[in-house]
């Protein structure tokens, strides 16, 4: 077990990592669910960005109006749908690479989407 510097909880051998906030285990985390959907006009941008990141593409996916943990989820299917790597920043989710027509032909039938930039 390792507790962070505050006195909590971080890790566990038997549930794995451990929410800061509520004590439970990242599976069964309280607080993140309760989190507000993102407001916004209920569409989903999705660009392709190079700019900061050594002229490398990386394709942005931002406005989807679901919580962090289904986002988070999302994005590891986008990751693997696209087989590259990715995150989640601020709300959006980033995937390696310019795969804007494979992700949006995925997200199109759940929401409104456009392909914005270049």
């Amino acid at each position: 077990m390792k507790k962070s510097n505050q006195g909590g909880l971080v890790y566990s051998t038997e549930h794995g990592r451990m929410c800061p906030t509520c004590q439970q285990a990242m599976s069964q985390c309280q607080c993140k669910m309760a989190t507000a959907l993102p407001r916004g006009d209920g569409i989903v941008r999705i660009t392709r960005e190079t700019k900061g990141r050594n002229g490398k593409a990386v394709t942005v996916v931002a406005g989807v109006p679901i919580e962090a943990m289904e986002l988070a989820q999302l994005a590891k299917e986008l990751k693997a749908l696209c087989g590259t790597g990715g995150t989640v920043k601020d709300g959006a989710i980033e995937i390696q690479g310019d795969h804007r027509e494979l992700i949006a032909k995925k997200l199109q039938d759940r929401w409104k989407v456009k392909l914005a930039g270049g």
